[in-house]
């Protein structure tokens, strides 16, 4: 693919509170090129999660470009961002988001339910293979609940490569967990990166900022590194 995964022109998202209107994203330019990892650093409500949101096409931009993979997304009906969204983008949220009556294995299937064509069988075996390279081979019958938080974002990953997506993105990924558990998680994505994945995470700590290659720094709405 030439030219950069991911390219913002002149992004503005803007979001109304009773009379007030809110610019969370102000004029962002902005390329990501493929197989880079990027930390997204920033005061809070200076736009990190409204970025995040926009690139995993959990939201619309209030005007500008989001090109993503050299196509122009600003015209896609929401039935073909949710394409795009579920085949494309794989998430990893600060809270885990696993389905707590539901194994380990069946929530990193999950994100395959949604995609039209999928083969049981390979994707099941897929599964199994993302859930050893997350060292979690011996515990695919668990329930949730049975694993420590560590464990729980370590399944999330193994979820959210599931489908192959284009980007990965990470939402503050080891904000709930202690340090010894923050470096294991960390070591899974930089693992994950080194296999040529593009990661896009937002975080507030510095030391895991420097896992990435290139940090963007943002201060209301706009980017200042």
């Amino acid at each position: 693919m030439d030219g950069p995964l991911i390219r913002l022109v002149g992004v503005v998202k803007e979001y109304r509170q009773g009379e007030t209107v809110v610019r969370a994203l102000d004029g962002i330019d902005l390329e990501i090129r493929k197989g880079e990892f990027v930390a997204v650093m920033g005061p809070s409500g200076c736009g990190k999660s409204t970025l995040m949101y926009t690139l995993g096409f959990l939201d619309r931009p209030s005007s500008g470009k989001y090109f993503f993979e050299g196509r122009d997304t600003s015209s896609l009906s929401e039935v073909e961002l949710a394409a795009i969204r579920n085949k494309k983008v794989g998430f990893v949220f600060q809270s885990f988001n696993l389905l707590p009556r539901t194994s380990v294995l069946d929530n990193v299937l999950l994100p395959t339910a949604y995609t039209a064509g999928a083969d049981l069988a390979y994707s099941t075996a897929r599964a199994m293979e993302l859930l050893e390279r997350v060292k979690l081979g011996h515990r695919v019958r668990a329930m949730p609940n049975q694993l420590s938080g560590g464990e729980q974002q370590r399944a999330a990953i193994a979820r959210a490569l599931i489908n192959e997506p284009s980007l990965i993105v990470a939402d503050e990924p080891t904000g709930n967990l202690d340090s010894k558990t923050t470096d294991e998680v960390m070591k899974v994505m930089g693992e994950i990166h080194k296999e040529g994945n593009t990661i896009v995470m937002v975080t507030h700590e510095e030391d895991i900022a420097e896992h990435a290659q290139r940090v963007i720094r943002l201060r209301d709405g706009k980017v200042v590194h």
